[in-house]
């Protein structure tokens, strides 16, 4: 069960171990761009490409969905970002239902672990399988891999890490439900050094830049945005208010007597003034534009007379 990328590469290693996968479960096709076309999921493309039966319920404890998947007579079902299942469907398989989760639980449960992770600068993370039971990210966990976070990756580059090493992690778990080797830890049982975070779904007001934080918070905010939602600033000129999204950045610290959000420019470089340096925007993208390199951007746009009110949300 899954719909994203991140679920694709786990179900192709577990074709290519030879694993019977008797069903794909995955969101409905929905309308998207301006022709409103109705697009598949990465799942669902791929799956059909290799034959295997596609469910798409809309509802997942209508009977309609809930009787196929038990006349499937699963041994096992997976779960890889997908949605939070009723009882009446992970209780069905005989080895049970366990979900891949991009953090080392029982840190940052929720729907966007892997911004969450960058945003808070750790320089850690992993992916952990674990039996679902009826609350969200709570099961007993099967089995972790841990992974380091390099300093200048974006989300996009942590999740195609975890996607890999996901991957081999769910062939690995169902080779222990197979062989029944599974040891489950209760995840109340696990020490953690620091407090508990969480990783809950990401809004356009979330992603919003406050350049009164100090320029690293600023740096790992921008990482954990990109490249989807993107981290974003308002800028102003006192007649006209553009919002403007930062894909990448580099920073400085630096103690200056410059009003913060305050915008400085170059040929090819634009530098904005924050509470403990400066922030060096290295791609972004201008409302109503394309997404660009700064160098490129600044060829077709002047950001002078512009500035960041602060308080903007």
């Amino acid at each position: 069960m899954g719909t994203p990328d991140f679920a694709v590469y786990p179900l192709s290693l577990l074709l290519q171990n030879k694993y019977s996968v008797v069903s794909v479960v995955t969101a409905p096709d929905k309308p998207a761009g301006r022709g409103k076309k109705l697009q598949q999921s990465p799942v669902k493309k791929y799956a059909e490409s290799q034959n295997i039966p596609v469910l798409q319920p809309e509802k997942l404890r209508n009977s309609e969905f809930v009787e196929p998947v038990r006349n499937l007579q699963p041994d096992v079902i997976i779960v890889v970002a997908f949605r939070m299942l009723p009882k009446i469907i992970w209780e069905i398989p005989l080895r049970g239902t366990f979900n891949l989760h991009a953090s080392l639980l029982p840190q940052y449960r929720g729907a966007a672990p892997i911004n969450w992770a960058i945003v808070n600068g750790e320089t850690e993370t992993g992916v952990t399988t674990f039996f679902i039971d009826d609350k969200i990210d709570t099961g007993h966990i099967i089995a972790q891999t841990k992974v380091s976070i390099p300093e200048t990756a974006n989300a996009g580059d942590l999740h195609d890490l975890l996607m890999t090493v996901g991957g081999k992690l769910v062939v690995e778990t169902v080779a222990q439900i197979e062989n029944n080797t599974v040891q489950t830890i209760p995840q109340d049982k696990i020490e953690n050094e620091s407090e508990l975070k969480s990783a809950p779904k990401i809004s356009k007001e979330i992603c919003h830049i406050d350049c009164n934080k100090p320029v690293r918070e600023i740096y790992n905010h921008i990482r954990g945005f990109s490249p989807y939602p993107a981290a974003w600033i308002r800028i102003s000129n006192g007649s006209e208010s553009l919002l403007c999204k930062i894909y990448s950045a580099k920073y400085s610290h630096s103690t200056h007597q410059e009003q913060i959000g305050t915008i400085t420019q170059t040929k090819d470089s634009l530098c904005i003034s924050c509470k403990d340096g400066y922030i060096y925007p290295t791609e972004i993208q201008l409302e109503g534009k394309k997404r660009m390199n700064i160098s490129d951007c600044l060829r077709g746009f002047s950001f002078k007379g512009f500035s960041i009110n602060v308080s903007s949300t």
